[in-house]
């Protein structure tokens, strides 16, 4: 099949989750033998037309000179390009910039969307923000032809509320074996001596609570926020904590070893994110054999179970960094993850059934 990915701002990942998805996607069903391209913005660090077998067509983007904005004008672009050739599929990422187009949409490929989070629950936006993107949401509803949900939770919800059927598939991950212990000179940090974030400097990710109940503690290790901190949160959050010589804001980190080892010889990972499905960056925090310390939410407990340690306040924080859990139980919750790694959330498996959705989805509306 002829698919197009559209939705994310391109691949390689430079960006977040869905753009780690769609590369891993991408060349996952290039090498089962489909022509795959993917849609990049035009301001893309990656430049070339192909990468690993994959066809790249860069759209013109103009976020960066107006803003969330542009992400719609952007999208539109991609669409337009989409009219003119000749797919067989449109695998969208997420819909809250998209589904607005709908109309504009070819009419030929089949369209699978893969739903993402609850965007309108996301307490960054105004109040009209999230009544738009509930309004998108409902768009999407209607105007896709087939629903993926990467969470059991947006499943359940999905039903509840609309009463559609969706395929759950969540995002994967690839067990790291390769940790270069001297990484941690870089950042003058010693294994196990260091608490750590990572996440996009917004509020549903609770970077707050956790820096403030880690200021609030004794703890001599350090605590390491990595994420861009030039958005006006970020700004917030260096300001009210970049005082305590403990907390460092190291900025984003795209470099895959960097991260891995830097989950690797934490003493605890700290996953916020309390919006959304399953998250890719808790995936690799499990494969990367890290200790978890995740938000009190349906998302997050329906990947974790019992293997993780729980936090919902400030003051929860300040007990997890003050009262370790001990060797033993944390080998095991340790262990458990990269079980569910290996036969839950491995991308060989979701590459696969992606293949199986996007090639029933076109039987059913294209073939009969």
């Amino acid at each position: 099949m002829r698919i197009a990915i559209i939705g994310t701002r391109g691949i390689p990942n430079q960006y977040g989750g869905f753009e780690q998805f769609a590369e891993y996607v991408s060349v996952g069903l290039a090498d089962k033998g489909h022509e795959v391209f993917a849609y990049s913005s035009h301001g893309h660090p990656y430049q070339n037309v192909g990468w690993k077998n994959v066809h790249i067509i860069h759209c013109f983007d103009p976020e960066e000179i107006i803003g969330t904005a542009g992400q719609f004008i952007y999208d539109f672009n991609c669409v337009r390009d989409a009219r003119k050739r000749n797919f067989d599929i449109l695998l969208v990422l997420g819909y809250t910039s998209i589904s607005i187009w709908g109309r504009y949409f070819p009419r030929k490929p089949v369209s699978v969307v893969n739903m993402d989070g609850l965007e309108w629950k996301r307490t960054k936006y105004s109040k009209p923000t999230r009544r738009f993107l509930l309004y998108a949401e409902r768009l999407a509803v209607r105007l896709f032809d087939e629903h993926i949900s990467d969470s059991l939770a947006i499943q359940e919800y999905l039903a509840g509320k609309y009463g559609i059927s969706s395929e759950f598939i969540p995002y994967g991950a690839e067990i790291f074996n390769n940790e270069r212990e001297d990484i941690l000179c870089q950042f003058d940090l010693l294994p196990k001596d260091y608490f750590m974030i990572m996440a996009r400097m917004e509020p549903e990710n609770n970077i707050e609570p956790i820096l403030e109940g880690f200021h609030r503690s004794s703890s001599t290790k350090v605590m390491l926020v990595i994420g861009n901190t030039k958005n006006k949160f970020g700004q917030y959050l260096v300001k009210n904590f970049g005082d305590d010589a403990r907390i460092r804001f190291v900025g984003a980190i795209y470099d895959s070893q960097k991260i891995h080892t830097l989950k690797v010889y934490s003493a605890l990972y700290f996953h916020g994110h309390s919006v959304g499905g399953t998250n890719p960056s808790l995936l690799e925090a499990m494969a990367s054999r890290a200790l978890i310390a995740a938000h009190d939410n349906p998302f997050n407990k329906a990947v974790l179970g019992p293997d993780a340690l729980y936090f919902s306040t400030a003051e929860d924080v300040l007990r997890l960094v003050s009262e370790p859990v001990g060797e033993a139980a944390a080998r095991q919750m340790i262990e458990d993850n990269l079980e569910k790694i290996r036969h839950r959330y491995n991308w060989k498996n979701v590459i696969d059934r992606y293949e199986q959705v996007l090639l029933n989805a076109y039987k059913k509306f294209r073939t009969n």
